[in-house]
């Protein structure tokens, strides 16, 4: 069904199984903050929560000299990606001529 026809019955449900997804078995590996490492829990989170843990682990493996987190600080790719030929946009790659001469 749509968004738009749920009763608010429904909707209140929606959002129990949505922030405490244990009660209802949802299973772990559905989760999107398995094990996370401030509180040591499995957590599922949504919208600004998330893109602030996301720069929060991003902080955190830098400051621990994560080859990832490094990375990251450089502004390379991060997930094993070739980057000898690929990527190059912004930046000075070739031999330019001369002007006039």
């Amino acid at each position: 069904r749509r968004a738009g026809t749920l009763s608010e019955d429904e909707r209140n449900r929606l959002m129990k199984v949505a922030t405490e997804p244990a009660q209802f078995k949802i299973p772990r590996w559905f989760l999107n903050r398995k094990l996370e490492p401030l509180k040591g829990e499995d957590m599922h989170v949504f919208s600004n929560v998330l893109e602030t843990c996301t720069r929060q682990d991003i902080i955190r493996m830098s400051h621990i000299r994560l080859h990832k987190g490094l990375r990251h600080m450089w502004g390379l790719r991060v997930r094993g990606q070739h980057t000898k030929t690929t990527g190059r946009t912004g930046k000075t790659v070739g031999v330019s001529k001369k002007k006039g001469g």
